[in-house]
């Protein structure tokens, strides 16, 4: 069983981590499903920012969010902004399809803590997700 120690010293065995993936696109979401099954056994699921926004108040104990920055209703820029005014502690990784130049430093100003372009590999999604929770 695989074993995570986030950066803040909390341990979780196997498929304990709590994620939000916040996306509008249903075939992204799958995929992202499947690439996170290692770490989570059921994700939290968002198909708009509002909602995204809503969930995060709700689960404080969220352990990260794929955030894709182009959702109806409220942008993953602007959600994440929401987010960082009651939580700055969640990891939020930006995703996004429409990778331009300055995109990631967009993100970043907005409090995501990292960014991964469309379409994401298992490889660095996996990369990321041990970057901030060690194994």
């Amino acid at each position: 069983m695989l074993n995570v120690t986030l950066k803040t010293g909390k341990v979780h065995q196997g498929k304990d981590l709590k994620i939000l993936i916040a996306e509008d696109d249903v075939t992204s979401e799958t995929m992202l499903e499947i690439m996170i099954e290692d770490y989570c056994k059921v994700p939290l699921v968002a198909r708009n920012g509002l909602k995204a926004v809503q969930l995060c108040k709700e689960n404080p104990d969220i352990d990260f969010v794929l955030m894709d920055m182009k959702m109806p209703e409220l942008n993953g820029y602007e959600a994440t902004k929401l987010i960082r005014e009651f939580n700055k502690d969640v990891i939020i990784f930006a995703q996004t399809a429409f990778a331009l130049l300055g995109d990631r430093e967009k993100a970043i100003e907005a409090g995501c803590n990292d960014y991964i372009s469309k379409p994401i590999s298992q490889s660095k999604l996996t990369a990321l997700i041990h970057k901030y929770f060690k194994k």
